[in-house]
């Protein structure tokens, strides 16, 4: 394991990561490559190196798993394989991490943790497991790994830094491809053609016909599988007349060679092999049971031992994962259906009564309701373990052993509403197709056509989706009124994404629609209930459908309970408090869906969860957190595949005044949005140029951009946003007859709602129209009332324009009171632009900057920043880490940067270098 032949490039990259982890840093690896080109052989060299290597690699410790393709629907079966034996770190845990991977582990019974909360936990317990000795976690065919495990460790991944923890994986090129995507990688390929002939001609037994040699050359492009593995299958006589098949994949010679290998073992040996490959766990007691049931000795597996396929000891281990996948794709369908059957009878149905069901599902040979109604009840406990993509996966499976039309019509439906909020839309479109067409189930067929609809908005946000929540809605009025004023209510908001580019169906018409499904008086309303009421009435007549709204928002507020069993309704209700400037409900409707989202699992559900969370942060003035937010929105997406702009990344870049970044983002969405017909993306992309080029002083672009932004009246929200900042514009460009009207059609909200946030956005815009005392008066009322709100990031636009109003009146000493006050909250939030504008009012008034606005920003990561605001804010290390969703072994990694790069020694210091000018730690997640 001293000198792999010809990888002396990728054992130099493994020693460094070594090396590294071993000074105290955290390093992932993701090794990509074709079946058999060394992958796993690599990996062994780490493994060597970390263990019985020179130098710096002695003393590790190791923990592996490998992805299993029969069980890539078993959630977290493989964060069991690769955690179980760090285990004994779990009580060393903060309790709410301990007891969350408890109860996925099993060893608990409770609600469904925290998706987020479980990947905190087991980065903690790696970050544990590595206080005494470095660890390497060592994870082979990770392509056919369970996704939540494999969603799970990209989290972790990517909080790893300064945990002595090495994460190194395989994944197989044009399989994996997708997995662990965007960690740092290492693309393996074949060998040169003279280590490969050295590598064929050192392990080929007698000699070997020239020309055979140069075809095995060519035909294995260097994959050193293939070169040990396909000369074993060979007869003496017929090597000189030995061919491959030309154009077959390498996997596939390297796959049929093992298949030939293990045929000529004995019927006994292969069947106990098949039932190593279906039992992912490799543990010898389970096999062994197992081979009783299905009457075999367990010494049955020497033979395949002493070929070097397997071996026996604390762990079933096989000599590469090819082995495992041929020896379980050989088997001919009986025999893994007997297998299944044999490892399901030697699981302890109470110990872990889920896998067991799963293995009885691959057991059965057609349908079988028993088997189905086990899977169907496995599902639930599945869910409160591992959330809902495991719940999907054993619905699919009861689905598909289903003897009963209408049973397994009710149970495609249950999967495919599992699978759409999963985010597994391609298995949802299949269960949704069981339900015929022609079904004389009419609600099943409605169904089937919800769940259409609901594929159609989770993974575009465009007109179809209106259309379709629409037809569906009708379809089910006569048939369950709850569930039609629900999809209403779905079609309510399907329209508002799709908004100016609703082809002559926008919230006007949904409304219209929406009005022939009127609740039963008798009927005690939902949260559903009320917030479509209040969309409906707010349509109609704004001032009319105030009280409706904050009826709805406050029975979401105090009665969170039912929003568990349809969190959708969180996300809409703070869509109707951003209608209502109502910041507090805002505020506590977005942390509690965004709780909830990650809590369930629910991938459709959190880009809507991300995407409200993240503006209202940025309102308040948190740039670093949605900042935070913003990049795990954009890893969502990809996971997901749901095709979704980024506006939350973007309304931040305006925000933070990063003028490229931000035009590159809006010149990309407009187009996206466009396309998918998503006229919101296009309201929120030109307000999003307004906000920068206001905060660049560049008022004629500002204008043409806000003018843009408020084109649509009916828009929710997006028109609300654009108002203020058309008016600012279109006083500063001498457009003052639009900025009075906007001006009456802000005032009629602001005063229909009387928030202090609406209030206080309605005096400032006022006091830009105004002169003299009357214009003095509305600023100090929109001070007094943006002061009450959360909203920071306006109070601080207020302060500015009051101080440039100010300079302008020759009052230069108050003046300089509020534009110092401004320029402190813009340096201290990162809004970077407007404190240039701030401190060129500054200069004009005689006075200079207290401080250059990037100084700390320039000298501090974003992470290194916002740690540093949480310490000043006197949290402890492991509280940020738990906010943060990083180890605490990170967070004083950070902080020993900060304190460096700032040249102080202690906390108490940091509160001089961030000065404190509203709340900065974000909410708890």
């Amino acid at each position: 394991m001293h000198k792999l032949l010809g990888r002396r490039e990728e054992c130099a990259i493994l020693d460094n990561l070594a090396a590294a982890v071993h000074r105290g840093e955290s390093r992932v690896l993701v090794l990509r490559g074709e079946a058999g080109v060394g992958k796993s052989t690599l990996l062994n060299y780490l493994c060597h190196q970390v263990t019985g290597g020179a130098g710096a690699g002695r003393g590790w410790r190791v923990t592996s798993a490998a992805g299993v393709e029969a069980e890539t629907d078993l959630a977290y079966s493989g964060l069991h394989q690769l955690c179980s034996p760090l285990l004994n770190h779990l009580d060393e845990l903060p309790a709410p991490q301990r007891d969350a991977l408890a109860t996925v582990f099993g060893l608990t019974t409770g609600p469904a943790p925290d998706r987020f909360l479980v990947g905190l936990a087991t980065l903690t317990l790696m970050a544990q497991a590595a206080e005494k000795q470095p660890l390497a976690c060592i994870i082979d065919d990770a392509q056919w790994l369970d996704k939540a495990s494999a969603q799970l460790l990209a989290f972790v991944a990517r909080r790893l830094l300064g945990e002595r923890v090495a994460l190194v994986c395989a994944a197989r090129t044009s399989i994996g491809d997708g997995v662990l995507a965007g960690l740092p990688a290492l693309e393996v390929r074949g060998l040169s053609e003279g280590d490969a002939r050295r590598l064929l001609l050192d392990h080929v037994i007698g000699p070997i016909d020239a020309a055979v040699a140069d075809q095995i050359l060519a035909e294995s492009r260097g994959n050193p599988l293939a070169l040990l593995e396909l000369p074993r299958t060979w007869s003496p006589d017929l090597a000189g007349r030995f061919r491959l098949p030309v154009g077959q994949p390498v996997a596939n010679k390297i796959q049929n060679s093992y298949v030939r290998r293990l045929q000529l073992l004995p019927t006994d040996t292969q069947l106990l092999i098949l039932a190593a490959a279906a039992e992912p766990l490799g543990d010898p007691a389970l096999l062994r049971r197992a081979a009783d049931v299905l009457g075999i000795d367990v010494k049955a597996a020497v033979p395949a031992v002493d070929a070097e396929l397997v071996q026996m000891g604390v762990r079933v281990e096989f000599a590469h994962p090819l082995v495992r996948t041929a020896a379980y794709r050989a088997g001919d369908a009986a025999d893994r259906r007997r297998v299944h059957r044999a490892l399901a009878e030697a699981t302890d149905a109470k110990a872990d009564p889920d896998r067991r069901a799963w293995h009885l599902g691959c057991a059965a040979f057609g349908p079988d309701e028993e088997v189905a109604s086990e899977l169907e009840q496995s599902a639930g406990r599945a869910q409160a373990r591992a959330g809902l993509a495991a719940a999907a996966a054993f619905l699919t499976r009861a689905t598909e052993l289903t003897p009963l039309p209408a049973t397994r019509a009710r149970r495609a439906l249950a999967a495919a509403f599992a699978n759409v909020q999963s985010g597994d839309f391609d298995e949802a479109r299949i269960m949704a197709s069981v339900v015929p067409d022609d079904s004389a189930d009419k609600l099943q067929r409605a169904q089937a056509d919800l769940v259409r609809a609901q594929l159609s908005f989770a993974s575009s946000r465009g007109n179809d989706a209106t259309l379709l929540m629409l037809d569906a809605a009708r379809r089910l009025l006569p048939l369950d009124l709850n569930l039609a004023r629900q999809t209403y209510l779905d079609a309510f908001s399907s329209a508002q994404f799709a908004a100016r580019l609703n082809e002559g169906l926008s919230t006007v018409e949904v409304a219209r629609a929406a009005r022939s499904a009127p609740r039963r008086p008798e009927d005690e309303p939902t949260h559903g209930d009320l917030l479509l009421d209040a969309l409906v009435e707010l349509t109609d007549d704004y001032a009319a459908g105030v009280a409706s709204g904050r009826l709805a928002l406050t029975a979401l507020r105090n009665k969170p309970g039912p929003t568990r069993e349809n969190p959708r309704w969180l996300w809409q209700g703070c869509v109707l408090a951003l209608e209502l400037w109502d910041d507090d409900s805002a505020d506590i409707l977005s942390d509690r869906h965004l709780q909830l989202a990650r809590q369930t699992g629910a991938l459709t559900e959190l880009p809507l969860a991300l995407g409200s969370r993240t503006p209202i942060l940025l309102f308040c003035g948190e740039l670093e957190t949605a900042a935070s937010l913003a990049a795990e929105s954009r890893s969502v997406h990809q996971a997901a595949g749901i095709a979704e702009a980024p506006y939350g990344a973007l309304v931040l870049t305006a925000w933070r005044g990063q003028v490229r970044e931000c035009q590159e983002l809006v010149a990309a969405t407009l187009g996206e949005a466009r396309a998918r017909g998503e006229g919101i993306g296009v309201a929120i992309c030109e307000y999003a140029r307004a906000v920068l080029y206001n905060s660049l002083g560049q008022y004629d672009e500002a204008f043409k951009a806000a003018l843009s932004a408020c084109a649509d009246p009916t828009e929710m929200v997006a028109h609300n946003w654009g108002m203020p900042e058309l008016i600012e514009s279109a006083v500063r460009t001498g457009n003052t007859d639009l900025a009075e009207l906007t001006l009456d059609r802000l005032t009629a909200k602001a005063q229909a709602c009387r928030t202090d946030w609406a209030l206080g956005i309605e005096s400032r815009s006022r006091a830009l129209l105004s002169n003299g005392e009357a214009a003095e008066r509305e600023f100090a009322g929109a001070l007094k009332h943006l002061g009450q709100a959360h909203v920071h990031g306006e109070l601080a636009r207020a302060h500015l324009l009051y101080g440039e109003w100010l300079r302008r009146e020759n009052r230069r000493v108050d003046a300089r009171r509020e534009l110092t006050i401004a320029y402190d909250m813009f340096a201290d939030m990162g809004m970077e632009r407007f404190a240039d504008r701030t401190r060129r009012e500054l200069q004009m008034t005689g006075a200079t900057a207290r401080r250059p606005t990037a100084d700390v920003v320039d000298q501090l990561t974003e992470q290194e920043a916002l740690i540093a605001r949480l310490a000043r804010d006197g949290l402890s290390n492991p509280e940020i880490g738990t906010q943060l969703i990083i180890s605490t072994r990170t967070v004083e990694w950070h902080l020993r940067k900060v304190f460096t790069k700032l040249g102080i020694a202690s906390r108490r210091q940091l509160k001089d270098a961030f000065p404190h000018h509203g709340p900065s730690t974000p909410p708890s997640y």
